[in-house]
């Protein structure tokens, strides 16, 4: 089945059947690769950011503590940028910003790491492939010189569209890997972003800004929170909750 799927394709492709596949192997890899790390960074593996918003007080070692048990077991790059955060606490707040600073420097480099191969590669095929047009082209021209047969229309028409598989192979290729690559590239520098937002409110959260965490919230919303929380702290005793 492989070996008849191999000579289909190097009929159809001729001397860039390796070329393209290797590119179009690259492509697939880095495109699935990107995929997964989007799943791992999905919004819902941070639910202890919501929570912290919806309950937002002055930072307290309790809380941190609390926050850091929850941060340790986190896989997301949020998750582990706040437990950084946090594990370096007793820092100056400059020391800390410089510190987040470094390390988003080197998440944003993982979060578009592969990109710039398959903005190559989105380049290259079709390049490759009209490299194969054009030699198949000039094969197709050898023979007809060579034969001493009228040349029929149906004759002009094999070769030409031998001749073509090339370039729309290399299209196939090179419109998902653009596509793609563009894509991968906006939800990268829209998540660090939201990362670098979320570890600057954090960090105004360790430095007692009591509203640190609901900063860009709507305000109906923000006002509806803090009217809850105030009732329940001035609630009678014996009450029922």
């Amino acid at each position: 089945m492989s070996h008849s799927l191999y000579h289909t394709l190097n009929e159809q492709l001729g001397y860039l059947t390796w070329p393209l596949f290797i590119c179009a192997f690259i492509a697939l890899m880095i495109i699935l690769e990107r995929l997964t790390l989007i799943l791992f960074e999905l919004p819902k593996r941070d639910p202890w950011l919501t929570q912290l918003k919806q309950n937002a007080t002055t930072a307290t070692p309790e809380q941190c503590k609390i926050l850091l048990t929850q941060l340790s077991t986190g896989n997301s790059m949020l998750a582990k940028g706040s437990f950084l955060l946090l594990t370096h606490r007793d820092q100056h707040r400059q020391m800390r910003e410089e510190i987040i600073n470094l390390w988003l420097i080197k998440q944003q480099g993982k979060l578009q790491s592969g990109l710039k191969v398959l903005q190559v590669i989105g380049i290259i095929t079709p390049l490759l492939g009209l490299l194969g047009t054009v030699l198949g082209l000039i094969e197709m021209f050898n023979q007809l010189g060579l034969s001493q047969a009228p040349v029929t229309p149906s004759q002009l028409a094999s070769g030409l569209g031998l001749a073509m598989n090339t370039t729309a192979a290399g299209l196939i290729i090179a419109v998902p890997a653009i596509t793609l690559a563009h894509l991968f590239g906006l939800w990268a520098n829209q998540r660090c972003n939201k990362i670098s937002h979320s570890l600057n409110l954090l960090n105004l959260w360790l430095e007692g800004f009591e509203e640190a965490m609901t900063i860009g919230q709507d305000p109906v919303a923000h006002r509806h929170i803090l009217s809850v929380n105030h009732n329940d702290a001035i609630k009678p005793e014996g009450q029922m909750p």
